[in-house]
């Protein structure tokens, strides 16, 4: 078990530091480049991983995460606890603090009933996808940009498609970094919330970086770093449009875009319905890296767990 201060929970990105999301991030990409080699941050820990909702790769990444890091694992399917019959989350939460050193929960529950678990002298929560915001998946895709071009300061990155939790984590993060253009392409009626939006600009003032959100597809920028986009259901939602695929389908990602960016990468956080949010041809092909940011989620999720945990990172 760890000492107090070593209990640090992870429910939105706003929760790091300019200083820790940088050290979270370096981290990763040290573990994505076996450069730690064999750390043992959370011999002795127990990390429960309780997922409510479908998951291959976060829930992957974390489970074997943990064990890589000498952890041992409570895993939880969505049946397996008392909620389901009525307990309250917060008697779970106070559950887990007694018996667990971290739980790593992707619920349905809003973020602010996640945040009622964490504990600072005994339970570290990490946010493992709200309907608000996913946190660990834009670690790791800055993982991925810091192992692919060496750092993130100055990229231009342009996401395409619906504005939902994953664009939300980007625009929380990536705004944080100076120089670093960020485009958002979303249909309309589909785009950041207000709060989001308003949030990731109050980042961008500050560092410097910029942030514009369009909801067409013309003028699109040129020498582009990294196009990104997400499939158009996102997980455990639903449209309110029952003609939502006509708005969607100008937004999709086609090799025309890189007429302009022929150096540009592909980047999508999967799963991937080839033909609707991005071609085969795009996502099969030489300039998509969607599988080592999948394999970075292993390594970002490490990273994620000796932060909670308290290891000392580098920025």
């Amino acid at each position: 078990m760890g000492t107090p201060e070593q209990h640090r929970s992870l429910l939105s990105t706003d929760d790091l530091t300019d200083a820790d999301l940088r050290a979270v991030v370096n981290r990763g990409a040290d573990h994505a480049a076996g450069r730690p080699g064999g750390t043992r941050a959370l011999a002795g820990d127990i990390v429960g991983v309780y997922f409510r909702m479908t998951s291959t790769r976060t829930r992957t990444a974390f489970s074997s995460g943990a064990l890589r890091l000498g952890a041992q694992i409570v895993a939880y399917g969505p049946d397996d606890l008392q909620i389901n019959t009525g307990e309250s989350s917060e008697d779970t939460g106070r559950v887990f603090a007694r018996m667990l050193d971290v739980i790593v929960a992707r619920t349905g529950l809003p973020q602010q009933e996640l945040a009622a678990w964490a504990d600072p002298e005994r339970l570290c929560v990490v946010n493992a996808m709200t309907a608000e915001e996913h946190p660990t998946q834009a670690l790791t895709d800055l993982t991925t940009l810091k192992s692919r071009f060496g750092g993130i300061d100055g990229l231009r990155v342009v996401y395409v498609g619906e504005g939902n939790n994953t664009a939300a984590a980007l625009a929380l993060t990536l705004t944080r970094f100076p120089g670093v253009r960020f485009e958002l392409r979303t249909p309309s009626g589909y785009g950041l919330t207000k709060d989001i939006r308003e949030r990731a600009e109050e980042h961008a003032r500050r560092s410097g970086a910029s942030m514009v959100e369009r909801h067409d597809m013309d003028a699109l920028p040129h020498d582009t770093d990294v196009w990104y986009t997400t499939r158009w259901q996102t997980t455990g939602t639903s449209k309110p449009d029952a003609n939502w695929r006509d708005v969607f389908a100008p937004f999709q990602v086609t090799r025309q875009l890189w007429e302009h960016s022929p150096k540009a990468v592909f980047m999508h956080d999967l799963p991937a319905h080839r033909g609707d949010e991005v071609t085969a041809e795009v996502l099969d092909g030489p300039t998509s890296i969607a599988l080592d940011q999948a394999e970075n989620k292993m390594h970002s999720a490490m990273a994620v767990l000796e932060w909670c945990r308290g290891a000392e990172l580098t920025a």
